[in-house]
């Protein structure tokens, strides 16, 4: 095929010069015939597209945020993803097309991957959960020999202290509850701290770092990751609680399923149940301020109508609060 040549712009900082046209030349710049159909995939923070492919398999290309990650970072992330899939660990990795995986295209980076089905797992079932603590296990134990060096780490500070700051320095939080997010976050900041000191030194090690159902495809061969964009150095039960959900008896019924799969391919430290509250506090803290800084994103506003309105912000309190209360509750067990 002949080759093409990129449009001029190579300073793009949003999407907005990511026409069809520009994605499309973008796949075939990487040695693809494409045969013009797209379908947009579920993802706000890239852009991820089905792309089909003439006379072959269609393919999966991903255009990463602009600004967001460093080339060095991205490239970690694609490496720990071949590094599973090597050992046989079902992460969908990004193709090598020329001696890499990381590509560029009209100051776009982005990467292709085979196409991969599957639906979001329920975890209704003790074998399904049971299966998911092998599968998570088998990606730590992996993810445990050897650190990364250019992936962040999941702590207070860019979790929870950095996300709230910007919130009341950027004006999202509305006047009259600013203070009481402002008090509210402090306390539970600190009592975060205290609780992260009380389950001492426990080991950090490479993760998924977004590990809920969502972020899960399922197939009868089992659960797979099909991209690992938010890995990074952890602890491991962080990829762990967000698999937990309903009251505490269900709560504590899945995790002993989850972790009776886990403990047969990775060790664990028990010290880390102390931090699932503290963890999916700074989520919520995290999540609120991901959505503010996207919020100049034409799609966040169309995909999230209900955020930033004065109920959002008084419920995002309210679910603050409860979790004060589950900081004070005994942590579940094993």
């Amino acid at each position: 095929m002949d080759e093409i040549e990129p449009p001029v712009n190579t300073t793009a900082t949003d999407y907005a010069g990511l026409t069809p046209d520009v994605l499309l030349d973008a796949v075939e710049s990487c040695g693809y015939l494409s045969d013009g159909r797209l379908l947009a995939l579920n993802s706000y923070e890239n852009r991820v597209y089905q792309v089909g492919i003439e006379d072959g398999t269609p393919l999966v290309a991903k255009f990463y945020r602009p600004s967001r990650w460093s080339n060095d970072a991205i490239l970690e992330e694609h490496a720990f993803a071949c590094e599973l899939a090597e050992q046989e660990i079902p992460v969908v990795a990004p193709l090598s097309i020329r001696q890499s995986t990381l590509h560029e295209w009209a100051g776009y980076r982005f990467a292709l991957y085979p196409r991969q089905g599957g639906h979001w797992p329920e975890l209704n079932s003790q074998n399904e959960r049971e299966w998911m603590g092998r599968f998570i296990a088998r990606m730590h134990a992996l993810g445990a020999t050897r650190p990364f060096k250019h992936r962040p780490v999941l702590d207070i500070d860019s979790f929870g202290t950095q996300p709230s700051r910007y919130l009341l320095e950027n004006g999202f939080i509305p006047a009259y509850i600013e203070t009481a997010y402002a008090t509210l976050v402090a306390d539970l900041l600190d009592r975060i701290t205290g609780l992260f000191f009380t389950a001492g030194n426990c080991a950090h090690i490479r993760l998924h770092g977004d590990c809920h159902p969502g972020n899960i495809l399922w197939t009868d061969d089992g659960p797979h990751f099909v991209d690992l964009d938010d890995c990074r150095t952890g602890p491991a039960i962080q990829d762990l609680w967000m698999l937990l959900s309903g009251d505490r008896h269900e709560m504590q019924s899945q995790l002993i399923d989850i972790m009776e799969g886990y403990l047969q391919f990775h060790e664990f430290d028990n010290r880390e149940l102390l931090l699932i509250e503290p963890l999916r506090t700074l989520r919520i803290i995290h999540y609120a301020a991901w959505l503010a800084r996207r919020w100049e994103d034409p799609a966040f506003p169309f995909a999230f109508p209900w955020f930033n309105t004065d109920r959002y912000w008084e419920e995002h309190i309210l679910a603050l609060r409860e979790q004060a209360a589950q900081l004070d509750e005994q942590p579940l067990v094993i």
